[in-house]
């Protein structure tokens, strides 16, 4: 910055004068824009052969004069004379080799495409912002470079330990076989020892299954995790025993709004206060025990009339109560899967305006971007992070590696 600063102190105090309006001042920067770059390319052809333009080289690789391509910046459309060598083996790094866009306009996409926009709307947007046109085909193209991204992110290596994880399925139409069928994306969070949440992974499968979260809790187990100590779900059938299958010491804890929702979904309006306020007896017990009383008085009073909501309770109390044995801080984080919940209806705010997508790519694509939108806001630790590790650490002390 300093140095251009003095470039432009240098230059006469009439130079602007000769620009009589703003298109001529306009053109002479889109020729200093275009000469700029081509110069740069000079310069890196320099670098890549060894010696400077009519400089005499003894290697066997030599300029080979130069080819057009034109390029898109956020300044419009240029037509640039790219030099070339007589090997090709020069890769321009200014303007890579198959590129025909400045990576600023492509991360601009990109950003669009993260808050749901269509590739017509981005397309149109692009064009009004910069004067470039670009086709929606192009701005899938561009687009396509984030699942290089979405594999690199998939594979990276995890923590060995963490404290609670969430697990949980968001629903998408997607087109397959020219049929438009639900498909389920899968998403793991995590509570790390150094007190931060992360999402650990996604995959998308033709609807939500036991079996299926068993082949993405083996992915975790291949990336490096080798203990959970609590995970936290909803009530789908056999996951539990899938978490269990995958991780035997791990603690599974259902979630206590999921299963209070399922249980008033019959309840009549007249009676769905007094049995809510009866089942919330059960949960805000102060321990297992007092919870037992609790619903044995509930089954008394409401087990004829509902033996749907005592045989739910009855079937799920192993995974329903692990919760109580936990100090307040800890349960907090535990008997509900609002972490997750809160995370999805976030992947669903930015793809809202995509009713359908065309592959599972596509649907990929917006759930990654939108997840790394809120990732960002997850930097700081959780709430009471010291006392929630403190407990831990006394809990389990040969299984939790805090970090403070």
């Amino acid at each position: 910055m300093k140095e251009q600063n003095e470039l432009l102190k240098s230059l006469p105090a009439d130079f602007f004068k000769q620009f009589k309006t703003g298109q001529e001042f306009s053109g002479f920067m889109d020729a200093l824009f275009k000469r700029g770059v081509e110069e740069m390319l000079s310069g890196e052809l320099d670098a890549h052969l060894g010696y400077a333009k009519h400089e005499n080289s003894s290697g066997s690789n030599k300029r080979n004069g130069s080819k057009q391509k034109t390029i898109k910046t956020t300044k419009g459309s240029y037509t640039i004379d790219v030099p070339r060598d007589r090997e090709s083996s020069f890769e321009p790094q200014l303007i890579p080799k198959r590129k025909r866009m400045i990576d600023h306009i492509e991360d601009v996409v990109i950003s669009f495409y993260a808050k749901g926009m269509s590739t017509a709307d981005i397309s149109r947007q692009i064009n009004e912002l910069y004067g470039v046109e670009i086709s929606s085909s192009t701005v899938s193209n561009i687009t396509e470079r984030v699942l290089i991204d979405v594999a690199e992110w998939q594979q990276r290596p995890l923590d060995s330990t963490y404290l609670v994880v969430w697990l949980d399925g968001i629903v998408f139409k997607v087109r397959q076989d020219n049929k438009i069928i639900n498909k389920c994306i899968y998403i793991v969070a995590g509570l790390n020892t150094a007190g931060h949440k992360e999402v650990l992974g996604l995959w998308i499968n033709e609807q939500e299954s036991a079996s299926f979260w068993m082949k993405a809790l083996t992915d975790l187990r291949v990336r490096g995790i080798q203990d959970i100590i609590i995970a936290c779900s909803d009530n789908l059938k056999g996951l539990t025993q899938a978490i269990q299958a995958i991780f035997p010491e791990t603690v599974t804890q259902l979630c206590i709004v999921h299963q209070i929702r399922n249980s008033l979904k019959k309840v009549p309006y007249k009676n769905r206060r007094e049995v809510a306020k009866d089942l919330k007896n059960i949960y805000e017990a102060p321990n297992e025990e007092l919870a037992g009383q609790a619903f044995f008085g509930f089954e008394l009073k409401w087990g004829k009339i509902y033996p749907y909501i005592c045989t739910s309770w009855k079937n799920n109390w192993d995974s329903l109560v692990p919760f109580l044995k936990y100090p307040m801080e800890i349960r907090k984080l535990i008997y509900t899967t609002n972490i997750i919940e809160n995370l999805n209806r976030n992947v669903r705010k930015f793809t809202k305006n995509k009713t359908m997508f065309p592959d599972d790519g596509a649907v990929i694509k917006a759930v990654y971007l939108a997840i790394q939108n809120v990732s960002r806001i997850w930097t700081n630790t959780i709430n009471n992070w010291p006392s929630v590790a403190s407990q831990f650490l006394i809990l389990y002390p040969t299984r939790s590696q805090i970090i403070f």
